[in-house]
């Protein structure tokens, strides 16, 4: 399978703790990426917009489980 559908089964046996304790963690990943990049380019610029939609896929699950 791909690294994709993996992380998005991954998600739907997580809890809502644990969901915003990685959305936390990714936020401050992401913080540093961009630091990084804006003091010198990074090797590959792409894993800022990957983490960016990690965070947003995350969210996405853990609105769906508050609704529930």
């Amino acid at each position: 399978m791909s690294k994709k559908v993996d992380f998005l089964n991954s998600l739907e046996t997580m809890s809502e703790a644990d969901l915003q304790v990685r959305i936390s963690e990714d936020e401050m990943r992401l913080k540093k990426l961009k630091f990084a990049h804006a003091t010198s380019p990074l090797e590959n610029p792409m894993t800022i917009q990957a983490v960016r939609r990690d965070i947003a896929r995350l969210k996405t699950e853990l609105k769906k489980k508050a609704k529930s």
